[in-house]
């Protein structure tokens, strides 16, 4: 597991300074159970950032629909939505090293075999190693909110990384993104409507019911408690 330097300098120094990243750099010291499972099971679930295509059907051994997901967290969603549809492969990205340890302790113990894992800046790997047409579905739930007014620019869902993701997704395939956060759901609509290519999966053209495959997250669960909403937005690429 080498390349988990993911800091400021790498992007002033190799990428535009206007890039928005799809992280805030964390810290966190990992349980003695999840150093082991990043020794044990990274060489065989973790897949290191290079600017390289992946072939997906070689990584997971198998053709099957791809499933995305981007900032995983603790990885509990992610690794019951792998276990639930085993027809499916699921790759995540996280740059949280607490969150990668666990998803893989939680991946072992679920006894999942289709699901691979990233530890890096996720708008990074899908310029540089996420093929051209090759997403069934990308999922982002409950990013970050930046609900300061000066740091909204800092938010992942903009247009400049939509219209990426647009290129990345299959015609047909979906971007499903949830949030607590009413504003950013409402900044989430306007970006996503503005885009020429993608379909609004509402009836009303707003917000879907929210999707009974889509498990309950510990952000989801707080967000609750604290009394917040919870908007649940699908659009479909049509072009």
């Amino acid at each position: 597991m080498v390349n988990h330097n993911v800091t400021q300098y790498v992007y002033k120094k190799d990428c535009p300074i206007h890039r928005i990243l799809s992280f805030i750099p964390r810290q966190g010291r990992c349980t003695p159970g999840q150093k082991k499972a990043l020794e044990r099971l990274w060489p065989v679930m973790g897949v290191e950032y290079q600017r390289q295509l992946i072939d997906f059907t070689y990584l997971f051994g198998r053709l099957a629909p791809i499933v995305l997901e981007i900032g995983f967290g603790m990885g509990s969603s992610l690794v019951n939505m792998a276990a639930a549809s085993s027809n499916r492969n699921f790759f995540g990205i996280e740059v949280y090293k607490p969150g990668v340890g666990a998803c893989l302790l939680k991946a072992q113990e679920a006894k999942v075999n289709n699901l691979r894992i990233a530890y890096y800046d996720a708008v990074e790997i899908l310029d540089h190693m996420v093929p051209l047409d090759s997403l069934h579905t990308i999922q982002i739930f409950f990013p970050d909110p930046w609900p300061k007014t000066r740091h909204h620019k800092r938010r992942i869902i903009q247009k400049p990384f939509a219209q990426l993701v647009l290129k990345k997704l299959k015609l047909g395939g979906i971007l499903h993104i949830a949030t607590d956060w009413e504003d950013y759901a409402h900044h989430m609509l306007m970006v996503m409507s503005s885009i020429d290519g993608y379909q609004n999966q509402s009836i009303n053209n707003t917000w879907i019911p929210r999707p009974e495959f889509r498990p309950y997250t510990k952000f989801e669960k707080k967000g609750e408690l604290c009394g917040h909403g919870i908007w649940d937005l699908m659009f479909q690429r049509v072009k």
